[in-house]
């Protein structure tokens, strides 16, 4: 593999420059939660995905090639459980369910939730009165309590 196309780093949303943009990634909510791992960019060039950390990447993020050259990241759409609430403390109530069973969830605005696709997650949350749907979007799931600590990520998208 050609040594230029290795990503060590990666900046953040707004924080590059587009003009050193060499290409974009598109990758699921899962493919954007990785150290090191061989990719495609979406022109299916190879390159190595080698972070210090794990991260969690977001739409608009840069990988850093060796060269100085920027990848962007995009958030593909996936298939995702959105749920609704009938009020805030419903939703509270789901969300906590949810974080129970250790799953990711997005929380959309102060009725709504997002978690990946699962029909098992999906039957409980309408046994607990949601309505629930399948949607095909990006995720981006609440980073938790310690993920701007682990990722050294002290941005909005966290």
């Amino acid at each position: 593999m050609d040594t230029s196309r290795h990503a060590a780093h990666f900046i953040v949303a707004g924080e590059w420059l587009a003009t050193l943009q060499s290409g974009t990634v598109t990758l699921i909510y899962a493919d954007r939660c990785r150290r090191r791992v061989r990719l495609m960019d979406d022109a299916s060039a190879p390159f190595l995905l080698d972070l210090v950390r794990p991260a969690r990447l977001a739409d608009g993020d840069g990988l850093v090639l060796a060269d100085g050259t920027i990848i962007r990241v995009i958030a593909k759409p996936e298939p995702l459980v959105e749920a609704v609430a009938k009020d805030a403390r419903h939703l509270a109530r789901l969300a906590w369910h949810v974080g129970n069973r250790h799953v990711a969830a997005q929380i959309v605005d102060e009725t709504c939730l997002r978690i990946a696709h699962d029909p098992v997650l999906e039957q409980m949350l309408r046994g607990l009165g949601a309505e629930t749907r399948t949607i095909t979007a990006p995720f981006h799931p609440e980073g938790g309590a310690y993920a701007s600590l682990a990722t050294g990520h002290h941005h909005g998208h966290d």
